[in-house]
């Protein structure tokens, strides 16, 4: 394998990379010199069935290519499956170093025909998914601190645009995704005393996920030209972020597409006044009707008319 070598001696797991985005990681992460859990549940784009062919098939590649890997095809949504991740990681290279959370699936409706179950299974594979994974890696990271071997760890949580700003047609995944960014925030204040640092990254790439939303605009170009969709854009935002290099970067989110990294600044304060009182209904619209005036223009919900 090729490449600078920023994460020779570092292992990493990454979840849902046996296609798409996670795919692409993985082989990142591997041609910069780490060793890779390959994780991959094998489901369709909507979570069914099951099939250890697209995570096998990644690790074979990387071996292929002269790099170190193994696969693994337990469900990290569950608390069994995200444990042996990390057990994976410690049995096969001794170490890990970094976790991107990349696993998803989607079942969009709008939000009157969205059934509980719908529900339910997106925000398990998106949010459970990165919690668990999340929750048992450091947990190891912990007692490696406590026992003096404090590490020097990452993990890379997936959001999306949809998180961001909304996307019509996807509240159980712009939920889901919104939520990593809270959990994010939470994780890297909580673990920063062990030794891990925790950003988020909202993607935009040609993948399963995105193929039928955005056929039109995330079709591969013509032979020669660049293809600004492909999911290996973003690979070496999350290869960078696994490495040591990133050190004192945590609590941020990135967005990144083609050839564009921007730093997403979040919610901050805007115009605010205060009455030294308790207001009136209609004294607080009032209010409200000027802060808002003075207010920028929240960006448009994705999809949205």
């Amino acid at each position: 394998m090729t490449g600078t070598g920023i994460c020779t001696g570092r292992v990493a797991a990454v979840t849902g990379a046996g296609r798409g985005l996670g795919r692409a990681h993985a082989l990142a992460l591997a041609a910069e010199g780490a060793r890779v859990v390959v994780n991959d549940l094998g489901v369709a784009p909507d979570g069914a069935g099951a099939s250890a062919g697209p995570a096998q098939r990644v690790a074979d590649e990387i071996r292929a290519r002269g790099g170190q890997a193994v696969a693994h095809t337990g469900d990290i949504t569950t608390t069994d499956g995200a444990a042996s991740l990390v057990t994976t990681a410690l049995e096969a290279f001794g170490r890990l170093d970094a976790l991107v959370n990349n696993a998803g699936f989607l079942r969009d409706r709008m939000l009157v025909n969205l059934g509980e179950d719908d529900w339910d299974a997106v925000i398990r594979v998106h949010l459970k998914g990165h919690f668990l994974p999340l929750r048992h890696a450091a947990a190891h990271w912990r007692a490696e601190a406590k026992a003096g071997r404090t590490p020097d760890a990452r993990i890379v949580n997936t959001s999306s645009g949809a998180g961001l700003f909304g996307s019509v047609g996807q509240g159980n995944y712009s939920a889901a995704k919104a939520g990593i960014l809270g959990l994010t925030l939470v994780a890297a204040a909580e673990l920063a005393p062990y030794g891990v640092r925790v950003n988020a990254l909202a993607p935009a790439a040609r993948t399963r996920m995105t193929e039928q939303t955005f056929a039109a605009t995330m079709a591969a170009p013509a032979a020669g030209e660049f293809d600004a969709m492909a999911p290996e854009n973003v690979s070496p935002l999350v290869v960078w972020l696994s490495s040591a290099e990133s050190a004192g970067v945590t609590g941020r989110v990135f967005e990144a597409e083609a050839g564009r990294i921007t730093v997403m600044e979040g919610w901050r304060p805007g115009p605010t006044v205060d009455g030294k009182s308790r207001w009136t209904p209609a004294e607080a619209g009032a209010a409200a009707r000027e802060l808002l005036a003075a207010a920028g223009e929240p960006r448009p919900v994705y999809g949205a008319r």
